[in-house]
């Protein structure tokens, strides 16, 4: 499997909607052909930024679609799925491998509160119905609880096509754990916090899956590059610059906030699906305020 192309900055992709909640088909490819060429390594369809959990399979399978089209294997496309049953998620995994995604990302059930041993079998059932596709864990403590180190460890070592994580629980001694428990194997550890990919970097990520990279893409990108360049100074002072433009997005209500920064930009993606609401005015104006100073 060849995962040279796993790295770098993996964009949560939004969903931009017209006022009856239904696909705005002309926005999203918009929204993609920025994100590309303003340098992105790669898109997350259906992350939880995407608003995921608002959409039907059928809905799921009009929008991939379409960014399997627009993206026409410029970089990487991933199909992510929180699914609560094993078998729609294998379901989703099948579908998500026949429209031609790279890979997928499994985010751990909501709601449930399941054992070790039920989400390994979770996690193996899902990866082993797509064998020929990288599947990345999404640890997100949001649903309740996070993944431990050691299922990781297992789910790593055991299952041939489980080859990266997202990380997003923010938790840095976590993560430098996952790194080094999978350091023996090619395995690829992302992180989920936009105001960690320095830190991330210095301790072993391979990137990082960062939802404000919709708008705003080369600000985000100038981090993850001057790293790579070994210009450590340049990429820990480009984070910094960044990092307050991002906090203000956490006095937001999830997951309005990238939409939000998007409108602000006059990308024009529409307002969230409701029962979330586009922030307060007084928000917004704090908002622009922090990325007048970034811009």
């Amino acid at each position: 499997m060849n995962l040279t192309r796993l790295k770098g900055i993996i964009v949560p992709l939004i969903v931009p909607v017209n006022d009856d909640e239904s696909l705005n088909e002309s926005k999203l490819r918009q929204v993609i052909d920025h994100i590309i060429d303003d340098g992105a390594n790669g898109i997350l369809a259906f992350g939880s930024n995407s608003e995921f959990y608002m959409f039907s399979d059928q809905e799921l399978e009009t929008i991939f679609a379409v960014i399997v089209d627009e993206v026409a294997d410029r970089i990487p496309v991933f199909f992510g799925m929180g699914v609560i049953r094993t078998s729609h998620g294998v379901k989703l995994a099948k579908m998500a491998q026949r429209m031609g995604a790279y890979g997928i990302s499994v985010l751990q059930p909501m709601f449930l509160k399941p054992t070790d041993e039920e989400l390994y079998l979770h996690y193996k059932t899902i990866a082993e119905a797509v064998p020929n596709l990288p599947v990345l864990i999404y640890n997100n403590p949001r649903v309740g609880y996070g993944i431990s180190v050691n299922l990781v460890d297992k789910l790593a070592h055991t299952v041939f096509n489980i080859v990266g994580m997202k990380d997003s629980s923010g938790d840095m001694t976590y993560f430098q754990e996952i790194v080094r428990v999978t350091a023996d194997i090619e395995f690829r550890p992302f992180t989920g916090k936009d105001t960690l990919i320095y830190l991330g970097l210095c301790a072993g990520s391979y990137g990082s899956v960062c939802s404000t990279a919709n708008g705003l893409t080369k600000e985000v990108m100038a981090i993850y590059n001057k790293f790579e360049v070994g210009d450590l100074k340049g990429s820990y002072a480009a984070q910094q610059r960044f990092n307050p433009a991002r906090l203000i997005q956490n006095k937001a209500s999830f997951p309005v906030a990238t939409k939000d920064m998007c409108n602000i930009l006059g990308m024009d993606v529409g307002k969230p699906i409701r029962p979330s609401l586009p922030s307060k005015p007084e928000l917004i104006t704090e908002m622009k305020a922090r990325m007048a100073k970034l811009k």
